[in-house]
């Protein structure tokens, strides 16, 4: 123990003492300053970066790339500049182009990634903390997509954070332009400081090619605000009041079969106050998420559940800070515990909410209390996150978080307040051997026993641990990670597919760049291993994976092929498809596997993703073919159909699934899109649309149609068992 101790110790010092390397090489910044505008000087919000005031604002230039050629100058020019006043932050971009007829623009649709097109991103880190940012970008049809960035192992971009702001774009014979516009009451910053972390980065589609203003390097890149540089010169800005009120109204109407049509007409509200500039309280009362997008259906032919996205707009925002040791796979809080079962939804009567920083610390506090429906009995759920800045790059956090049933008296056994507390560590650094990235991670997670008197299990049965060293560099990376779950480790507002197991699992990748060549822009190699035992170290599960080249052309298009060598030890019958068919037995099993993958640049008209699976699988042997095509004919029109076929070939007995799935998009404009997405498979019969047109009014107001028809397959043919509508109407206003 006193070992470990010592070697600890001379972690946190290496950690430290790389922390400040880094912090020295940060010194010395890109730096941009922005423009206060004077009464009388406006910006006409219509793309051309024409007015007069523009010429005095210096721009940001000297962008560099980051692919296809490492540290090479941008081969089209790009200037960014940024002027404000005391409401509002406006960025002018001018992103020149030797071949204006060969931009990339066919996507218009509010909040998707921008794949397909010319794009320019940029992030505004507004606590100039290197720990979170803002993510927004635009492409050169005025899309608007933004989200926001949480550092650590993960440096996630959460793509569902919804902010108020608007652009304008031009294209013309110089290139494009773009003009955009942020409230600053979008935004949550430290109003006592005048610096902010910025950094900008453009995508040229045809040339495969990515330049950024800083942090050009392949292990640095727009997601790291620690590698942003800094804008100054920001002061007088104001928030208002800091309260926003949106109203929403809804009428739906449900007909289920051999019932009548059940309507309803409602409202709900959402109040949002910024307590500081930094802290923001919320509450919903009434909530409804009738707009949200539907689950993708896939096919589970594996032991353990899936775990399905979060779609509903009030769980997602602040979705960076809830996250608890990410890439470890631990999650003591699964927003959709809250308000769905068996994706069916539950109403909520209301919620609070409480985001942002104070210091150097980060909070999140929930609160939700959903009603009766059917024998779902009301709940109360609270979540409690809080993380603290250490040093640079690094953080300490605890989570908790408490599920209360009303249950009926003569419930046995008697159900209790369930209580889950976990707390994790980050240790970062950019500094490591002069500029690599090293990362460290540990956590620990236990929960009370559900139900009163229940002295069959203890806490570490109830509990996981875990920890991670990640080194995310190019063109070596790799990591090693070990986690255990205890075998009653079940979080009650958390997602826990498999329990009672330790976990080993390293890798290691090489992906160098061919900058000069005209054909490869990089190679990857690399391996993966897992070793899964049960807790008394008896082999349950081990995959050992080779890629053999996942090659990126200059084109944009992709190869990969990857071998498999999987041993899984089957502790109990296994009922593979779910209705009792096949029951695989207990036993050992060792199969090999190749799989290859084929996907052409997002760019084109027509572009296609392939992949072919094959090798053995269980007692004997499977084949999955999957094909997703996209149709691009003209901009705004989107068809994407994808098929998913597996011919599985058992000891037991045979079967094959279908899935289908069509995704239809037709984007009238940047603020009127409508969205058809159709949805079948052949294991549960059930072939579902839904339908969703939604209506920026203005940004921060809605509305939204949507219409959803299920069928089923019987030996007659295809029978309606639900379908529903309903409208949404919400509205924001600011004070």
């Amino acid at each position: 123990m006193m070992e470990f101790s010592r070697q600890f110790v001379l972690f946190l010092l290496l950690f430290g003492l790389t922390t400040r390397v880094s912090a020295q090489e940060m010194q010395v910044q890109k730096q941009v300053n922005a423009y206060q505008l004077d009464a009388s000087e406006e910006v006409a919000l219509d793309g051309r970066v024409e007015e007069g005031f523009w010429k005095k604002v210096e721009p940001a230039t000297g962008f560099r790339q980051q692919e296809p050629n490492e540290g090479a100058r941008a081969t089209e020019q790009t200037e960014v500049r940024i002027a404000y006043d005391e409401e509002y932050l406006y960025l002018g971009v001018i992103l020149y182009d030797s071949n204006p007829s060969g931009i990339k623009a066919n996507q218009k649709r509010r909040d998707v990634r921008i794949v397909a097109d010319e794009r320019f991103t940029w992030i505004f880190d507004t606590f100039n903390d290197q720990r979170s940012a803002y993510f927004l970008e635009v492409n050169p049809n005025g899309l608007r997509t933004d989200g926001l960035i949480s550092t650590g192992q993960g440096n996630s971009i959460n793509l569902n954070w919804d902010g108020i702001w608007d652009a304008r774009t031009v294209i013309g014979d110089f290139g494009w332009s773009a003009e955009v516009k942020i409230p600053f009451r979008t935004l949550n910053f430290d109003v006592e400081s005048d610096r902010w972390g910025a950094n900008f980065m453009r995508v040229i589609r045809r040339k495969s090619e990515t330049v950024l203003w800083t942090g050009y390097r392949r292990n640095q890149g727009i997601t790291r605000p620690q590698n942003a540089g800094t804008l100054t010169g920001l002061t007088g800005m104001s928030q208002g009041l800091g309260l926003e009120v949106v109203p929403f109204g809804i009428i739906d109407g449900v007909e289920q079969e051999g019932s009548d049509v059940d309507s309803n007409i409602d409202g709900g509200l959402d109040v949002n106050y910024s307590i500081t500039p930094s802290l923001k309280a919320s509450l919903t009362f009434n909530t409804d998420f009738a707009e949200s997008e539907v689950d993708q259906r896939q096919v589970n032919l594996t032991r353990f559940p899936l775990q399905f996205p979060e779609q509903r707009d009030f769980f997602l925002e602040g979705a960076n800070i809830y996250e608890f040791a990410p890439r470890s796979n631990i999650h003591p809080y699964f927003s959709r515990r809250i308000g769905l079962r068996g994706g069916s939804p539950i109403p909520i009567t209301y919620g609070a909410r409480l985001l942002g920083n104070a210091g150097k610390y980060n909070l999140a506090l929930l609160h939700v209390r959903t009603g009766e429906k059917g024998q779902v009995e009301p709940e109360n759920f609270s979540v409690a996150r809080i993380k603290r800045n250490i040093g640079s790059e690094s953080t300490a956090g605890i989570i908790y978080t408490r599920r209360s049933t009303q249950d009926e008296p003569t419930q046995s056994p008697v159900l209790q307040d369930r209580h889950t507390l976990g707390a994790d560590i980050e240790l970062g650094t950019s500094g490591f051997l002069g500029n690599k990235n090293l990362q460290f991670q540990s956590f620990f997670v236990f929960h009370n026993s559900p139900y009163v008197s229940d002295d069959s299990t203890n806490v570490w049965d109830r509990s996981s641990r875990g920890l991670r060293l990640n080194f995310p560099n190019e063109p070596w990376s790799g990591h090693v990670s070990y986690r255990e779950f205890g075998n009653a480790f079940r979080p009650a507002l958390g997602f826990t597919p498999r329990n009672a197991f330790r976990r080993l699992q390293p890798s290691l990748f090489y992906t160098p760049q061919f900058g000069k060549s005209e054909l490869v822009q990089q190679v990857g190699w690399g391996v993966r291993f897992e070793h899964l035992t049960d807790l008394d170290f008896e082999l349950l599960t081990q995959e050992l994976s080779f890629t053999l080249f996942d090659a990126t052309l200059m084109s944009g298009d992709r190869l990969e092929f990857d071998v498999r060598r999987n041993y899984e030890r089957l502790q109990r019958p296994f009922d593979i498809r779910r209705d009792g068919s096949i029951i695989l037995p207990v036993d050992e099993y060792v199969n090999w596997g190749i799989e290859t993958a084929v996907e052409t640049a997002s760019y084109r008209k027509i572009s296609a993703e392939l992949n072919v699976k094959s090798g053995g699988f269980w007692s004997g042997s499977r084949t999955q073919y999957a094909a997703e095509i996209t149709l691009r004919p003209f901009p705004g029109i989107e068809l994407a159909p994808e098929y998913i076929r597996t011919n599985v070939r058992l000891e037991e007995d045979d079967f094959t699934t279908d899935l289908v799935r069509l995704e239809a998009n037709l984007d009238f404009t940047t603020s009127l899109f409508l969205t058809t997405n159709i949805q079948f498979d052949n294991l549960s019969n059930l072939l579902a649309m839904n339908n969703r047109l939604r209506w920026i009014i203005v940004p921060g107001s809605d509305l939204y149609l949507v219409y959803n028809h299920n069928w089923v397959d019987r030996a007659v043919g295809f029978r309606t068992i639900q379908r529903s509508g309903a409208l949404k109407v919400s509205y924001t206003h600011r004070f």
